[in-house]
């Protein structure tokens, strides 16, 4: 049986790499807009994933729609790997290496001092290439137009930064964090903690609040779901 669109529901689904949580949203509109026959269904997503992660995208309808900041005001938690070394100016793989420097000398002992001193109350900068406003308009559109704006630091929370497993040049993670944090910038920020420079090469979301993504559709079941009626 489908949820009640209008009434309100939320969506748990897991991202796919290379979608933007719009495209997400977008997919879902159409396709409930059909269902419920309502055009101005309203429908948004509480969280904003990068395309090139993966992971927990929760998006609302109808009357749930009201409580998107609230839902999206939990702690999350992220997995991914972190690759030393080198920097991109993205942060991560959207755009190229930019320089390399060698990793041979870091020790256990060095990166889990650079991940403590990165977990607790910390300001950081976000990205130039994220969803971030700068006067209304994202900062990724003046990035790669190569217009230099000025990313003001935000106070965020990371309640854990623990390595799961380092195999240099790689260094896997899972970070527990408050809303507003940029895993790009953690990642940024810990290869320069540890003077080699790093960025990130992968990213899931695994939970948000009290939602996991365990429990999350996949977008081809999904499918298979949202357009049962009309097959």
């Amino acid at each position: 049986m489908l949820p009640d669109f209008e009434a309100g529901t939320v969506l748990l689904i897991d991202k796919p790499y290379g979608w933007t949580s719009f495209d997400v949203v977008n997919w879902v509109r159409w396709r409930t807009k059909r269902i419920t026959g309502n055009k101005k269904l309203k429908v948004g997503h509480a969280g904003t994933l990068d395309p090139l992660a993966t992971g927990l995208v929760m998006v609302c309808t109808g009357k749930m729609t009201k409580e998107i900041d609230q839902i999206q005001a939990g702690t999350k938690v992220y997995t991914g790997t972190i690759f030393l070394g080198a920097t991109t100016p993205s942060y991560d793989m959207e755009t190229r290496v930019s320089g390399r420097v060698p990793v041979a000398h870091l020790t256990e002992e060095m990166l889990l001092a650079a991940a403590q001193k990165l977990t607790g109350d910390i300001e950081q900068i976000p990205p130039h290439f994220s969803a971030k406003k700068i006067n209304g308009q994202p900062a990724y559109k003046k990035a790669h137009k190569g217009i230099k704006v000025e990313m003001r630091p935000n106070a965020v929370t990371v309640y854990g930064f623990e390595l799961t497993r380092i195999d240099l040049p790689q260094v896997e993670f899972r970070i527990t964090c408050s809303k507003g944090t940029y895993i790009r910038s953690l990642a940024h920020d810990f290869g320069k903690e540890l003077g080699c420079g790093g960025f990130l090469a992968a990213l899931r979301r695994t939970e948000s609040g009290n939602f996991r993504v365990s429990e999350a559709y996949k977008m081809g079941d999904l499918k298979i779901m949202l357009d049962k009626p009309y097959q």
